[in-house]
C-alpha cells in the first residue's frame, strides 16, 4: 500500500509466464507507491505463495480467472479508491490485463509491457522446429493427464540448443536474472501450457479496451512480434505507444528499467490521481 495517502487509487499486477510476483516486480511497485499509488500484487494460483496443483501450471483462462478475482477483491477494500484501478501487466500478464480490460469497462487505465499479445504471431517467430517439439511434449502430458499420472514437466526456459518454452538468445539469461537467489522456483512447467498459448489472442479483444493504454514494445524483443504489438495498440481508442531499441527482457533491469518505470510511474499518477480525464 501506500503510505501517507487517504484512500489512494491502485493498480493491481501479477507476472509473466511461469513467473512469481518476486521476480523485479516489487522494484516497478516500489516506485508506484512512492507516488502515492497503491499496489495489490500477487501470484497466480499454483505459484510462489498461492496454493494450487501442480506447480507452476500456466493457463491463461485461469490466469483471466485469478486476475478478476484480484479485481473484485481491491474493489471491496475499504482502504483504497475503487473507482481508481489500473492493471499493470509484463510479458504474458500483459496480455492477461488487455483481457480482463476488455472485459472490464470500469477499469481505468493499463499497462501492458512487452506483452504476448497474439499467440500465432508468436508460434511464427519461435519456428517450426520449436512447434513440433512442443506439441509433442505436450501430448505428453495430455497422457499422463488422462492416465492419472503427474504431469510432464519441460523447462521454463533454456539454452538456444535446447528445449523449454523460452530458448531464444536472451531468454535463460533474461529471464533468470529476475528470480530472487533465495527463490524456491524452480524452472519447470506442465508442457500442456504450450498447448493454450496458440489459441491465446488478446489481439483479438484490444479494440474493446476504452480506457487509456500504455503498451511498452521492445523491438529487438525475440518472444514477441512486435508488429503484432503495433496492431494490437492501433485497435485501442486510448492507446499510447513507447518504442524501446530493447530486448525482451530488458525493461527489467539496469537504465532502461529506470526510463520505463518513471514512464509508467508518469502514466498511472495521469490517469489515476487527476480527474475529468
Amino acid at each position: 500500500m501506500s503510505s501517507g495517502v487517504s484512500k489512494p487509487p491502485i493498480v493491481i499486477m501479477a507476472h509473466g509466464f511461469a513467473a512469481e510476483r518476486t521476480f523485479r516486480l516489487p522494484a516497478f511497485a516500489e516506485r508506484f507507491t512512492e507516488r502515492g499509488i497503491a499496489v495489490f500484487l500477487f501470484d497466480y494460483r499454483n505459484f510462489g505463495s498461492s496454493d494450487g496443483e501442480p506447480r507452476n501450471l500456466v493457463n491463461p483462462w485461469r490466469h483471466l480467472q485469478d486476475w478478476e478475482a484480484a479485481i473484485a477483491h481491491v474493489r471491496a477494500l475499504p482502504q483504497v479508491s475503487s473507482d481508481k484501478i489500473a492493471l499493470w501487466g509484463s510479458s504474458f500478464s500483459g496480455g492477461h490485463v488487455i483481457m480482463a480490460a476488455a472485459r472490464d469497462p470500469q477499469i481505468t487505465a493499463i499497462i501492458a509491457q512487452v506483452p504476448f499479445v497474439d499467440g500465432i504471431s508468436t508460434a511464427f517467430k519461435t519456428g517450426l522446429r520449436h512447434a513440433v517439439q512442443g506439441s509433442i511434449a505436450s501430448l505428453r502430458d495430455v497422457i499422463r493427464i488422462i492416465t492419472f499420472r503427474a504431469p510432464y514437466y519441460i523447462p521454463v526456459v533454456g539454452a538456444p540448443d535446447t528445449f523449454a518454452v523460452m530458448n531464444t538468445p536472451e531468454s535463460m539469461p533474461g529471464y533468470l536474472a529476475l528470480v530472487p537467489e533465495n527463490s524456491s522456483w524452480k524452472n519447470e512447467c506442465p508442457a500442456r501450457a504450450l498447448l493454450t498459448l496458440l489459441f491465446y489472442r488478446p489481439i483479438a479483444l484490444a479494440k474493446r479496451v476504452k480506457c487509456p493504454a500504455l503498451l511498452v514494445m521492445a523491438e529487438k524483443d525475440s518472444l514477441t512480434s512486435p508488429k503484432a504489438v503495433e496492431r494490437t495498440a492501433s485497435k485501442m481508442s486510448k492507446a499510447t505507444l513507447f518504442r524501446l531499441p530493447v530486448g525482451h527482457f530488458d525493461v527489467y533491469v539496469g537504465e532502461t528499467f529506470e526510463r520505463v518505470v518513471k514512464m509508467e510511474a508518469d502514466f498511472l499518477e495521469k490517469y489515476l490521481k487527476q480527474s475529468n480525464i
